[in-house]
């Protein structure tokens, strides 16, 4: 999963009779879907109705996860689990700020650095992935979308790298008028300026909270896979799970990579998981997709060339 939170139309002449709007379907709610990523996406209509809303200036949410262990207690698809989820409610928060927006298929054949050497994480090169995005987002935007948000559902630094690589070729080589939508601590923390034009800042712009690291299949982000996704966690095992108690240096060792990773972490999680909670979970995916959805309609309010973050434009 990504950073963890900071946080205490008209249609063709031809068009079916059965109403197409997407706005008429149940969505927002992740419970409703559970783990099946394409329910209330873009891959259950039909083109006449994807052809409506991109005529009737809808955006498209698209999320960028991975396969990838999450210790013992987790499905590998949690980084895809999790982001559509937030997806699902960001939508719903979009259409009562007058947004209409559409929600891609989820992209899960990422990069995996940290992860690289357990079984189940499976890699793409990144300019492979790159390449990918840039077909996909001039198809897009020649389909009429005139913005795109893409969010990331993992938070390996070159995976994300990867994600606004793509973002910006897309921007430069196609009509597409993309972004990454992300908090200011990833941004950082992979090299990239709040005030780049492909990013989509959210959330407050402030360091990680004291104590032990929890960062991967730990106490947050099992929080959110057993509001969202409950029926996949393995709670008999989860239970039981002692913390893993690591600081800042085992973080450091831990983002190397590959064996390194493994022999910081030889069960997969990096965190406390048997103190996540429901109500918790609830808590953050709430919290984070407000703060997405804020953050999105503030930028389509903007003109072009005012893509900076909040905080930022607001000194």
């Amino acid at each position: 999963m990504s950073s963890p939170p900071h946080t205490a139309a008209t249609g063709p002449a031809a068009a079916p009779t059965a109403n197409p709007d997407p706005a008429h379907r149940p969505q927002g709610s992740a419970a409703v879907a559970g783990g099946d990523v394409f329910a209330g996406t873009l891959a259950e209509l039909t083109w006449y109705e994807v052809d409506r809303a991109a005529k009737s200036g809808a955006v498209l949410l698209w999320a960028f996860g991975v396969i990838e262990q999450h210790g013992p207690h987790l499905p590998t698809g949690t980084d895809v689990y999790v982001p559509v989820a937030r997806l699902r409610a960001v939508q719903a928060l979009l259409a009562e700020r007058g947004v209409q927006a559409l929600i891609m298929p989820p992209y899960y054949w990422g990069v995996n650095v940290v992860s690289g050497s357990f079984p189940a994480s499976y890699s793409v090169r990144p300019e492979l992935m790159r390449e990918v995005m840039v077909d996909l987002l001039g198809g897009m935007a020649r389909d009429g979308f005139r913005h795109v948000f893409c969010f990331s559902g993992h938070g390996d630094a070159l995976h994300n790298r990867t994600i606004h690589e793509g973002v910006r070729a897309a921007r430069e080589r196609t009509p597409a008028d993309a972004s990454f939508v992300t908090e200011p601590a990833l941004a950082r923390r992979i090299g990239l300026a709040l005030d780049d034009p492909c990013l989509t800042l959210y959330g407050p712009d402030e360091p990680p909270p004291p104590g032990p690291a929890d960062v991967h299949a730990g106490r947050w982000e099992t929080s959110l896979m057993i509001h969202s996704c409950p029926e996949l966690v393995r709670e008999d095992v989860r239970a039981r799970l002692e913390p893993s108690g690591l600081g800042a240096d085992d973080l450091a060792t831990w983002r190397q990579g590959f064996d390194a990773a493994r022999r910081v972490t030889p069960d997969g999680y990096f965190g406390d998981p048997a103190a996540a909670g429901a109500d918790e979970g609830r808590r953050l995916h709430a919290l984070a997709a407000e703060r997405a959805a804020d953050a999105i309609a503030l930028r389509l309010r903007r003109p072009p060339a005012q893509t900076a973050h909040p905080s930022r434009t607001e000194e």
